[in-house]
């Protein structure tokens, strides 16, 4: 009897663990689809705006996937679990198995199997994919702010370029930082506010950046400006070597070397609260899978009568509660507001000592009950 035994429990085994996956990769999907839409419709608005190139967009949410897995993983797999057995409550499938003699233990540790492989999936983007993603989008937005702003601009036609500007490039040179044969056209005015017309001719350009005022500069080479005030027959005319135009004022680039960069193994080293703060949230979201799923087990169980979605408004809530204390916690020692040493444990400790007596009070009243 014991083989036979063993192979019914290892086709209950396989039977959660495929329910719990599959509505989990369902969720996760829906909700990764979400987050990725949201932040393409941003970045394709930066591209539209010629902020930066269209060609990088596949690249950035590449890059953004593991941080987008990292939050999204936990709660696919929680509402996975809810779901997955709700369904099995609603179609009395707990009660054959517990009268099959399934214990509510068994059950739980059938759940801690595809748990565990979350957990190190998460683990995974926490430690190490997220950090590297996050340093590669700067460094490589960073790169695009070298560039030159025109790279959006076709060569050998005319387009606008903000603040009422037309430009015009014969074309670009191999590496896309420097610009050949530029026509520039702006509506502008003089000091004592009379409206002027603005064209200027350079045989070549290229971007810069201030690196005291972090305004960016397009540097024009070889050129002529002619100015033109509406009704003269006048015009105003200024040969230069190098001119400068200002693109933008100062932007509020990111820090590449701000702990969100950096690697786990230098958080370790850092006894700042910052970087404290940081490697506490990366260490703690694969802990939060275990104690999430010790939390849906109990809140699984539902009434027939009731349906499956019965408890997920309050489980999500809770979710979510558990999820803003971590990220208030991670802002307040960074801030140095709360002792680093203390950190972020209370708040999993406290949500794993709920999901305990949840599911001690779930087996007091039985599992099929």
């Amino acid at each position: 009897m014991a083989p036979l035994h063993g192979s019914r429990h290892m086709i209950i085994f396989r039977y959660l663990t495929r329910e719990i996956l599959l509505t989990m990769a369902a969720v996760a999907g829906v909700l990764l689809l979400v987050i990725m839409g949201s932040r393409f419709i941003r970045y394709f608005s930066n591209a539209a705006e010629g902020e930066i190139p269209v060609d990088i967009l596949g690249t950035l949410m590449l890059l953004h996937l593991p941080g987008f897995l990292e939050l999204i993983l936990p709660l696919a797999f929680f509402l996975g679990i809810l779901l997955a057995y709700g369904q099995l409550y609603l179609n009395s499938e707990i009660t054959v198995l517990v009268a099959c003699g399934t214990s509510p233990n068994r059950l739980l540790q059938v759940s801690l199997v595809p748990a565990t492989l979350v957990a190190l999936l998460v683990g995974l983007c926490s430690l190490w994919l997220t950090p590297t993603g996050a340093l590669q989008t700067e460094r490589l937005l960073e790169d695009q702010r070298s560039r030159v702003d025109f790279t959006t601009l076709g060569p050998g036609r005319f387009q606008e370029f903000g603040s009422g500007r037309t430009a015009y490039t014969e074309g670009f040179s191999e590496d896309g930082r420097e610009m050949r044969g530029v026509f520039i056209s702006e509506r502008q005015r003089r000091s004592d506010g009379t409206p002027e017309s603005v064209v200027t001719r350079a045989e070549a350009g290229y971007q810069t950046l201030d690196p005291e005022t972090g305004s960016r500069f397009l540097v024009l080479a070889d050129g002529e400006r002619y100015s033109v005030e509406p009704g003269r027959h006048q015009a105003e005319r200024l040969e230069f070597d190098t001119y400068a135009v200002r693109l933008s004022r100062a932007e509020v680039a990111g820090d590449p070397d701000a702990v969100e960069y950096a690697t786990t193994a230098a958080l370790l080293g850092d006894d700042a609260p910052r970087a404290q703060a940081q490697l506490q949230w990366r260490l703690g979201m694969p802990l939060m899978v275990f104690i999430l799923t010790l939390l849906a087990m109990p809140l699984s169980r539902v009434n027939p009568r009731q349906g499956r979605f019965a408890k997920l408004l309050p489980a999500i809530f809770l979710h979510v509660a558990y999820l803003s204390l971590l990220l208030a916690t991670l802002d307040a020692i960074g801030r140095g507001r709360f002792p680093a040493a203390l950190g972020m444990w209370p708040i999993h400790a406290a949500f794993l000592a709920l999901g305990l007596i949840m599911t001690v009070r779930a087996q007091r009243r039985g599992m099929a009950g």
